[in-house]
């Protein structure tokens, strides 16, 4: 049985793995890692391209939120 989880939880779980992986390095992940998120917390094409967006906007790609 699938657990029901708030809109969004997927996404900043995503972001939180992504930023884990990086470990406060100031380079923006590659879309290599962005695509295994996707893949890892079964996020869509649409949360996969708003993860990309999310990255690019932050400054030196870091992991805080601007």
């Amino acid at each position: 049985m699938a657990t029901i989880m708030p809109e969004g939880e997927l996404l900043r779980r995503a972001v939180k793995w992504i930023c884990e992986q990086y470990d406060g390095e100031t380079v923006a992940p590659s879309a290599r890692v962005i695509e295994e998120a996707a893949v890892r917390f079964n996020l869509g094409p649409l949360d996969q391209e708003a993860l990309s967006r999310f990255f690019k906007e932050q400054s030196q790609g870091d992991c805080t939120p601007a």
